[in-house]
């Protein structure tokens, strides 16, 4: 069975949000280093940017449908603030990207944040926490290769 470091011709979407950019930024980065150092090439990668995490779901929808994606990275940063909002978008997001994978069978890494403030959410885009842009990367480009050997 493969594994996550034997990746050529995997072809992965990653959606990103804008808001909270800077530290979406970093998730993206790190997504694209772990995906482009397991064997993805560039060619292989499509970036699309959508406003929030609101519109994340219906973004990896769409590039699911389009038959160009064999996996998928949802990256994000939602942070709480003093109504529920957070707790609104943050499940609906989530809720999104796993209905995507069970209606498509493309798997969604999951790399949207949900924090308490902006020190956690760049303390886990690099920072001491790690990358879990990267993280989620490697999720989705597992599950690609797993789902893909019980295909075969």
């Amino acid at each position: 069975m493969k594994t996550a470091s034997d990746a050529p011709g995997v072809r992965v979407g990653l959606v990103a949000a804008r808001f909270n950019g800077s530290i979406v930024e970093r998730l993206l980065e790190g997504a694209r280093r772990f995906l482009l150092e397991h064997g993805v090439r560039e060619e292989e990668l499509l970036v699309v940017r959508v406003p929030g995490a609101w519109e994340i779901p219906p973004a990896l929808d769409a590039l699911a449908a389009t038959g160009r994606v064999d996996a998928l990275v949802a990256l994000g940063v939602v942070i709480r603030g003093e109504t529920p909002h957070f707790d609104y978008i943050c499940n609906e997001c989530a809720a999104g990207c796993a209905r995507v994978t069970a209606q498509t069978a493309i798997p969604v890494g999951f790399g949207v944040l949900t924090c308490n403030d902006a020190a956690q959410a760049a303390a886990r885009a690099g920072g001491k926490a790690g990358n879990k842009g990267e993280e989620a990367a490697e999720a989705a480009l597992e599950m690609a290769n797993l789902l893909g050997s019980l295909r075969s």
